[in-house]
């Protein structure tokens, strides 16, 4: 397990660097913010005296290395827009993200979950028929249109709800409703094919054979399997949801860590889109390495091996 976990480690630092290396010199296409942060009218002297400030005068290789060694020390540096340490300007807007994503995670796997168990549970039936006709809608809907619908509908038609911002539970319900028609919709459908080749397996017409209550063969002997790939999509939604919903976030105003990042990009605020994209890939990252510890915990086969 040392050795496993170990490995894991490893290769969860090696994304993390990929991905720091990859923005800090994909960000810097972006172009000078110099130019976006001097008055209107200023001329060159005072650009080149806040790019020395700044610390973009540099070389672009000097200022990799200069900014890795910080970032080691969680120093992202100082946002260019908000004249503050770049963490803690991500930091602060980590609460509202992991308030709706936990939202929309919980009611989006207890909807998808209870959907798809009915569809493999009732094969070839109207019920079966109107939960994947209503999983494959929920999946191909765009999320942008589904959030923009809901505001038209509860909000400006029927005046029930706030438009968008944070601050009420009423302002939770559009955005979250909207995640977890996605969340649920994804879960549904791979729960449902997930039990149904579990069913088709040989222990479990062994169960059968050998008198073991319907419920006991269900919950212990399929149910439990069909979860490994379930838990999979379940790591990998709960990653893209702390990560910040970007599209939902920009929809709604929702303050919370994609917005910021889509402002920090369209602002050339280098600090804090590198804070915001590397605790974005160290969420996913530890997310999936619970995921991989939890199949342990599913599947003995697995712990063993």
């Amino acid at each position: 397990m040392t050795r496993y976990l170990l490995s894991k480690l490893i290769e969860a630092f090696i994304a993390i660097w990929g991905v720091v290396t990859i923005v800090f010199f994909v960000s810097r296409i972006l172009g000078d913010p110099a130019l976006l942060l001097v008055p209107v009218g200023a001329g060159q002297l005072e650009i080149d005296n806040l790019r020395v400030a700044l610390g973009l005068d540099r070389p672009l290789l000097e200022q990799y290395f200069h900014s890795l060694v910080s970032m080691l020390k969680g120093d992202f540096g100082i946002s260019f827009q908000h004249t503050r340490p770049a963490l803690a300007v991500v930091l602060e807007r980590m609460p509202a993200t992991a308030s709706l994503a936990g939202l929309a995670l919980i009611f989006g796997t207890l909807i998808g979950a209870a959907a798809g168990a009915v569809a493999a549970l009732m094969r070839g039936t109207v019920a079966e028929l109107v939960v994947m006709i209503a999983a494959l809608l929920g999946q191909a809907t765009p999320t942008f249109w589904l959030g923009i619908m809901l505001i038209l509908l509860f909000s400006v038609e029927l005046g029930l709800l706030p438009t968008g911002g944070a601050g009420t539970w009423l302002h939770y319900i559009l955005p979250g409703l909207t995640l977890s028609v996605f969340v649920s919709a994804s879960i549904a459908r791979l729960l449902r094919s997930s039990l149904l080749d579990i069913m088709r397996e040989d222990y479990v017409r062994t169960a059968r054979s050998k008198g073991l209550l319907p419920h006991t063969v269900f919950f212990w002997h399929i149910a439990r399997n069909a979860l490994i790939p379930v838990v999979t999509m379940i790591g990998i939604i709960a990653g893209e949801l702390l990560g910040g919903s970007v599209v939902i976030e920009t929809v709604f105003a929702w303050p919370g860590v994609g917005r910021v990042i889509v402002q920090a990009i369209q602002a050339q605020d280098f600090p804090v889109i590198q804070a915001g994209v590397t605790l974005v890939a160290a969420i996913f990252v530890f997310v999936n390495l619970l995921v991989d510890l939890l199949y342990g915990v599913l599947d003995p086969r697995i712990r063993r091996g």
